[in-house]
């Protein structure tokens, strides 16, 4: 069986669980499930960016996303500020006691923070978003931004990709491939807020898909980088057909955050 069979295969299987998910899950089930796949991403990142061992500055990255998912779901924006904030100082507080020789090698905590903040503050915008009265419908918007782009972007870059995008990063992305994912996106996400989100303009509709495509490749690319960066081609094998959780999340981790201001500081 190809690749490109595996992915259908495997979208058809997480379909249905995410859609129970989001329509049936209260608002603590989503929690739990948004902070699974983070803890699951989180320990992808460990495996690229840590060598063997190192289960102190591990388990450091683990603790820190999981309590910040816990802020997300307890107390909202401002506790997930505040509690990344300490975050920072605690895990150079824990650095400094670990200091046996000098010059200290300031990578270990600088992956731990980035870590945590790459993969976890990002994700706790999942948790963010679904609090609002039609927390539901913004989810399936924001998901389908992601969606709709990579779809359209595959096809129009099969068909008409000449010109790579960043071959650098990604060999198989074009600039065509771009441009179609982009007006995918604008499609669907006009057409979704026509039936589920009436309260939003069309006009913003379309900026969110215009822009949110162009945040969700951007992610892509940059979690491309850090697999380039590690030597991987898949962050996982979580997902046959589709890498790991990360290699699935890496266009959404972007796009939520993106979702989430635009919602608070645009609209209506």
């Amino acid at each position: 069986m190809n690749s490109h069979a595996k992915r259908w295969i495997t979208a058809a299987v997480a379909l249905p669980v995410i859609l129970c998910v989001v329509i049936l899950g209260t608002k603590l089930v989503f929690a739990l499930f948004i902070a699974a796949l983070a803890l699951l991403g989180l320990g992808e990142y460990n495996a690229m960016v840590f060598s063997e061992g190192m289960p102190k500055e591990k388990s450091e990255t683990l603790v820190a996303g999981f309590l910040v998912m816990a802020a997300a779901f307890v107390g909202g924006l401002e506790l997930v500020i505040a509690l990344s904030t300490f975050v920072v100082i605690g895990v150079f507080i824990l650095f400094l006691l670990k200091i046996r020789t000098y010059p200290a090698n300031i990578d270990a905590p600088v992956k731990v923070i980035f870590g945590v903040f790459y993969v976890a503050l990002m994700m706790s915008y999942f948790i963010l978003v679904r609090d609002d009265e039609k927390g539901r419908e913004w989810i399936f918007f924001l998901v389908l931004i992601a969606f709709a782009s990579d779809v359209f972007a595959f096809y129009a870059g099969r068909t008409w990709g000449r010109r790579k995008l960043i071959p650098s990063v990604s060999a198989g992305k074009t600039v065509e491939g771009s441009l179609g994912g982009i007006a995918g996106a604008v499609i669907v996400c006009v057409v979704f807020s026509f039936l589920f989100l009436q309260q939003v303009p069309w006009m913003h509709a379309a900026m969110l898909g215009f822009l949110g495509s162009i945040f969700g490749q951007l992610g892509d690319l940059c979690e491309s980088a850090i697999k380039r960066a590690s030597g991987r081609k898949d962050s996982g094998t979580l997902f046959p057909g589709h890498g790991g959780v990360l290699d699935r999340l890496d266009s959404l981790l972007f796009i939520a955050p993106f979702v989430y201001y635009y919602k608070l500081f645009m609209l209506p």
